[in-house]
């Protein structure tokens, strides 16, 4: 909870002067708190230290190579391991001198399966039990290609040649929609980006009006207001409690950003970034949509207990918006997403998602900031008119009606 904002008595206290000295007492009040710094330590070294245990503890990319015992027809060693890699299936081929070696491997657990040669290109599959599919295709295939090749040999043909004649009979995959080889991470920036926005919007924006009331139920409102005007408090709070969420989600991106590309977890630079900077904004312009409105909300009670009762409506929408982005997060370029990103306040949350997710075009995002703008400034309107009519009003709740004047 911010302390009372102090600033000094100045009879010729300009808006700009006013504003900033209230911004800056709220700023330094809520960055010099112990707990402030500790608990914001704590969620930082939580952050990078999560990121690099799941770098250790991922492992590599890589697949499991199915190990086979070769016994005889050492030639077919290498035709097995091209034949594994072009069907997907990777093996890893070690030559075995006999056959009860081979045997005794496998019922060690030491190869998954031996391939015993015959002299007439047959060849017996020693397993454990049953054989994998893939593994069982990859058999097949290599040692039928085998018999093949010494066949052609026989009949004198030129191998080299015959690989040359066919060399472009291939098949070419041209996929109408290729998949996104970025999209494992662009799902994980996008909800990172939700889950922080959601946090940072709804605590700041409970910072700002619980501020107001602990001026105003202590009284200290009607001292500040002798020298300040009430859209001066208003803004001063608002730009102050702002600085210091966009303060704290600025070292949170940071964090995570730089863990992320030093273990190698993040590979698209330029998507990180361009996430990181969006989230900046967006908090930006959904907090200050919602600050003003929680100020308004906050001035309307003057126990901090009543605060949830008018900022109700405000929780429920970032809560509405939230879940809205949740579910777009698997099809961020669907109608419901797209809709919904040209509507504030949703805007906040889900244009930082389509820009994750690559759909965002420039036009869209100029003109969603230019709407959320409008928003902010009919809602700061609102709001303005509220605060000045409540926030002297000591005692029972201001209704909504009694807040507009009605």
């Amino acid at each position: 909870m911010s302390a009372p904002t102090q600033v000094p008595q100045h009879p010729s206290l300009g808006n700009a002067r006013a504003v900033t000295l209230v911004a800056r007492r709220e700023f330094h009040t809520q960055v010099r708190k112990k707990s402030f710094l500790i608990s914001n330590l704590v969620i930082l070294l939580a952050i990078v230290g999560g990121i690099v245990g799941v770098s250790i503890f991922s492992g590599d990319d890589e697949p499991d190579r199915a190990t086979i015992g070769l016994v005889g027809a050492p030639s077919l060693g290498a035709l097995l391991e091209a034949t594994g890699d072009q069907a997907g299936t990777a093996v890893e081929v070690t030559s075995i001198p006999d056959e009860r070696t081979a045997r005794d491997r496998v019922t060690a657990g030491d190869l998954d399966v031996a391939l015993i040669a015959a002299a007439d290109g047959s060849a017996v599959a020693v397993t454990e039990s049953e054989l994998d599919t893939g593994l069982r295709t990859v058999l097949d295939v290599a040692v039928a290609g085998q018999a093949q090749q010494r066949a052609l040999e026989e009949q004198g043909v030129d191998l080299a040649r015959l690989g040359d004649a066919t060399a472009a009979a291939v098949v070419t995959v041209d996929p109408i929609d290729p998949p996104d080889p970025e999209k494992g991470q662009r799902v994980v920036l996008s909800v990172t980006a939700i889950a922080l926005l959601y946090m940072q919007i709804l605590g700041f924006g409970m910072y700002v009006a619980m501020g107001v009331v602990e001026e105003k139920s202590s009284r200290v409102v009607e001292l500040l207001l002798s020298t300040l005007r009430p859209l001066q408090l208003l803004w001063g709070k608002i730009i102050g409690i702002g600085a210091v969420g966009l303060v704290q989600l600025t070292a949170y991106g940071i964090a995570g950003v730089t863990a992320g590309l030093a273990t190698g977890l993040i590979t698209v630079t330029g998507t990180a970034l361009a996430v990181f900077a969006s989230t900046l904004g967006w908090f930006v312009l959904g907090f200050a949509f919602f600050a003003v409105l929680y100020a308004a909300a906050g001035s309307m009670v003057s126990r901090q207990e009543d605060v949830n009762s008018t900022a109700m409506p405000l929780m429920l929408l970032i809560m509405a918006m939230f879940f809205a982005a949740f579910s777009a997060v698997g099809n961020p370029d669907g109608t419901l997403s797209t809709v919904l990103s040209w509507i504030p306040p949703f805007s906040a949350i889900l244009m930082p998602l389509r820009i994750a997710a690559g759909v965002a075009s420039p036009g869209q995002v100029i003109g969603t900031i230019v709407i959320m703008l409008a928003a902010t400034g009919a809602a700061s309107f609102i709001a303005a008119k509220i605060y000045q009519r409540s926030i002297l009003r000591v005692g029972k709740t201001v209704s909504w009606r009694e807040a507009f004047g009605r």
